[in-house]
Formats: C-alpha cells, sequence, structure tokens
C-alpha cells in the first residue's frame, strides 16, 4: 500500500456510488485500463464488495440441477439471500430437498408449516423447503434473466446443456404447475414469453390463452421424436462481476488540505476495488 497527499483529483460518478480518485488513476472498461478522467460515459467493472467473503457453491448439472430449476421456476420464490418452495403435496416438497442438495451441496430439510387457503377459508397445512444462499438465489436470478418473479423470468436456457437436465426441468416443472394428462403433461402458466420460448424446444404449437388468463402448453411423451432439442453450453456458476455506467467525472482542486489517496497492489494482482469498482495501480 502506498499513501500519496495530492492537491487535484476526480470524482467518478456511477450507477452505484461516487467515489474519489486520482486523475490517472486506471479503471477497467471493456476497452481495458483508461485513467478514470477519462471514463465519462463508459462503464466499469464493478461487483458488490460485500458478497466477495460469502460461501460460493459447486453446482453441478445433471438430472437434479434440472428439476430444481423447473420446480423453483414454477412453484419456487427466489428472495434477496434465500431460495424456497411451500407446497401441499410432501413427496413433491421431499424430491424437491433431495434435487436442490445433490446439485448445490446444501443442506435442504423439508418442515411443516400452515399457510392461509382461500379455498377452504382457513390454514391449511403445507411443507416448505427453505435454504439460505445468496449465492444460489444470484445464480437462479442470473438463470432466469435477472429477475426471478414468475410474471417476469424468461426460459432458463442453461437447463439445455444435456437432456438429462432437460427433462429434469421438465419433471421438476410439471409438478409445480402441471399435470400428467393421456400421452403427455400439459403446463400451466399466465407468463406467455416463457411457454413460447419453452414450446420452441419442444416442438410444440401453443396458443396463448385469449383471455388473459393462464395458458397451457402440451408436451407429448413423444416429443424428443420432433429433433427440436439442441443443446446449448451456458454457464452455470454465477457471474459476480458486472459493469457501472460512469455519468459524470467531476474534477476537484484542493483549497487548503491536500487529499490524501491510497493505493493497493495485492500480490500477484495489481488490481483491487474502489467501492467495488476495479481499478489497478498506474502503470
Amino acid at each position: 500500500m502506498t499513501v500519496t497527499k495530492v492537491r487535484q483529483v476526480v470524482e467518478v460518478v456511477t450507477d452505484r456510488v461516487t467515489f474519489t480518485a486520482a486523475p490517472d488513476q486506471l479503471l477497467g472498461t471493456p476497452d481495458g485500463w483508461v485513467h478514470a478522467r477519462d471514463t465519462q460515459g463508459t462503464v466499469i467493472a464493478w461487483t458488490p464488495a460485500r458478497k466477495l467473503c460469502r460461501q460460493r457453491l459447486s453446482i453441478t448439472p445433471g438430472y437434479d440441477f434440472g428439476y430444481l430449476m423447473g420446480a423453483t421456476c414454477s412453484d419456487g420464490t427466489v428472495g434477496r439471500n434465500y431460495v424456497s418452495l411451500v407446497v401441499n403435496d410432501e413427496r413433491f416438497a421431499e424430491r424437491y430437498a433431495r434435487c436442490l442438495s445433490t446439485a448445490t451441496g446444501l443442506d435442504a430439510r423439508l418442515e411443516a408449516v400452515t399457510r392461509p387457503s382461500g379455498y377452504l377459508q382457513r390454514d391449511a397445512p403445507g411443507f416448505r423447503v427453505r435454504v439460505v444462499s445468496s449465492y444460489l438465489a444470484d445464480s437462479m436470478r442470473q438463470y432466469v434473466g435477472g429477475d426471478a418473479h414468475h410474471m417476469r423470468q424468461r426460459f432458463p436456457r442453461v437447463v439445455l446443456r444435456d437432456r438429462p437436465t432437460f427433462d429434469g426441468f421438465l419433471d421438476g416443472y410439471a409438478d409445480g404447475d402441471g399435470c400428467t394428462v393421456k400421452g403427455g403433461r400439459v403446463l400451466v402458466s399466465a407468463n406467455v414469453p416463457f411457454l413460447t420460448e419453452l414450446s420452441c424446444v419442444v416442438g410444440a404449437r401453443f396458443t396463448p390463452s385469449a383471455s388473459g388468463a393462464a395458458s397451457h402448453l402440451l408436451v407429448t411423451d413423444r416429443w424428443s421424436s420432433r429433433g427440436t432439442f439442441r443443446p446449448e453450453q451456458h454457464p452455470i456458476q454465477l457471474r459476480e462481476s458486472g459493469w457501472s455506467q460512469v455519468h459524470e467525472v467531476r474534477p476537484r482542486v484542493a483549497d487548503s488540505k491536500p487529499y490524501t489517496l491510497y493505493s493497493y497492489r495485492l500480490a500477484p494482482h495489481p488490481g483491487f476495488l474502489v467501492n467495488g469498482h476495479l481499478a489497478r495501480q498506474p502503470w
């Protein structure tokens, strides 16, 4: 670490925060390292610094991972730092817990709960599986396009990496928001773009509900014979870094007391974070 007294600095205003740096401080951008004074109008690398010390998971693809994704997309909840499923069917909850543990290594347990029932007009018994992990919650949001709300989530193409993973997804979704019919299964959702994308994968015709209610997608047991499934490779592990827009760079000159700037070198890596923004020592 080095300490420097200077008379001139710049304030870099980003989406996340405003921070002070030396004018020639190097910041990471898509085009490489750029001096702080020249970053206005571009984006700089950013990551939530407080999350760097959390437990990271080794998520394993396969049937169990696919089932976890399908059940969560249909009936689960992704919170700020947790993932949960609350259902009436004990066997469904047990299967979800088993698949979650196998795919992530987390200790997922079943617990009995009660929840209000509008149909029965009283509390009804149910079963909950809940794990606290901001890493898993952020991963789930990444898989469905950033927003895990059931009406805004996108079809998680990460489940297309192979047939076992996708078969698990179909089973998990059907157990949550589906039913078995002769020769196949019917999947239900009010999220039309989600079902539209899924219908292309299974080669099914899909007509959204004209009334605005939940739509139905029929997936026959012979869907794979249509040859519409194409494996795709998408990241399983969480991308913890992103980009933050630089809106303004403000020059600042000290009136009397000089500014104190600190620079770090964490060997063997030259970079460090300034309020979560990637920086490094000048050349």
